[in-house]
């Protein structure tokens, strides 16, 4: 009986370490970019339709076909200097370099091209979104995260301590 309740509790023990590390690794609200849609707890890359580039969300790096071949950089090559992310559309695609099945996701998505309704990060006021260092909200965030875990609440005083 010992063992098994042993056993039991292993079992437990295991399950819960399992969600918290699923829970840790499967969110990155963090590292999008306040261009990004609003919905996605997670994001491995963003499809621009409108330009037909990728976009790296845990490198920060893009990917677009230049001289017959992908390349990726940080920054977008001059011809895209007038790209409105803000007001584009962008489809999350969670698959490893996506790019390489192009011709399956520009069929797919190229109704999406010249649609601008999806809410971005920048202008949410959910405020999961704050913990994005450059969303708008993201320093009065901070301050009350601090409130919330230093002086604004009492520590460890029982009631009627004075």
């Amino acid at each position: 009986m010992r063992y098994f309740c042993i056993l039991i509790a292993t079992m437990l023990l295991v399950s819960t370490l399992q969600a918290q590390v699923s829970i840790n690794l499967n969110v990155n609200l963090d590292r999008q970019p306040v261009w990004g849609p609003t919905g996605y707890d997670y994001v491995e890359y963003y499809y621009l339709p409108d330009i037909e580039v990728y976009y790296y969300v845990p490198q920060h790096r893009y990917y677009y076909y230049d001289r017959g071949r992908w390349r990726y950089s940080s920054y977008l090559p001059s011809r895209y200097s007038n790209f409105d992310f803000y007001n584009s559309y962008k489809v999350v695609v969670n698959e490893r370099e996506p790019y390489r099945n192009h011709k399956t996701y520009k069929e797919k998505y190229s109704s999406y091209k010249g649609r601008h309704d999806q809410q971005v990060i920048r202008d949410s006021r959910d405020s999961k979104y704050f913990v994005n260092k450059k969303h708008p909200e993201h320093n009065n965030w901070k301050k009350q995260q601090k409130h919330d875990n230093g002086k604004g609440k009492s520590r460890g005083k029982k009631s009627g301590q004075k």
